[in-house]
């Protein structure tokens, strides 16, 4: 079983972050399959169980990069329904917009008929994970602990 970590950086914050996470799905029994907006594929997305999608905040949404690939694969919108889709956000203040950021990206997948899941309580159990910056320990731990939730989901789902 595959879960697409997906995601966009300019300043390598989120590419960190997404480390991170592509860690905790390992960790929950998948295959984490990490890839940038310039190297996906409709084939990754169509293999995946599951999809956490990752942006920095450009202006409160998601960057052009991210948003271009769920406009691109629309033709795949069908078939993406019931899988699990997550998201997480990179920003540059504590107020900056990741939670809008994470909204954008979750509404994209809601459209594309995926099973949404936030991170878990035991990281901060809201919409997903972000992070100021490069991911300090809280921030890698919670990516860890939400790529585990998406690949676990995805397991009792196959069930």
């Amino acid at each position: 079983m595959k879960v697409l970590v997906l995601y966009f950086s300019k300043g390598g914050n989120t590419a960190k972050l997404a480390k991170n996470i592509a860690k905790g799905v390992e960790a929950g029994g998948a295959e984490a399959v990490i890839k940038t907006t310039a190297d996906v594929s409709t084939d990754d997305f169509l293999s995946a169980a599951g999809v956490i999608a990752g942006s920095p905040v450009y202006f409160g949404i998601m960057a052009a990069e991210l948003k271009r690939i769920f406009d691109e694969f629309v033709s795949t919108r069908r078939k993406m329904e019931n899988k699990v889709g997550a998201a997480f956000a990179t920003g540059g203040h504590h107020t900056g917009g990741k939670e809008t950021t994470m909204m954008s990206i979750i509404q994209c997948m809601l459209i594309y008929g995926m099973i949404i899941a936030g991170d878990p309580m035991d990281a901060s159990g809201h919409y997903g994970v972000g992070c100021v910056g490069a991911p300090d320990d809280t921030a890698a731990g919670d990516g860890f602990k939400l790529g585990k939730r998406v690949a676990e989901l995805c397991s009792k789902l196959q069930d």
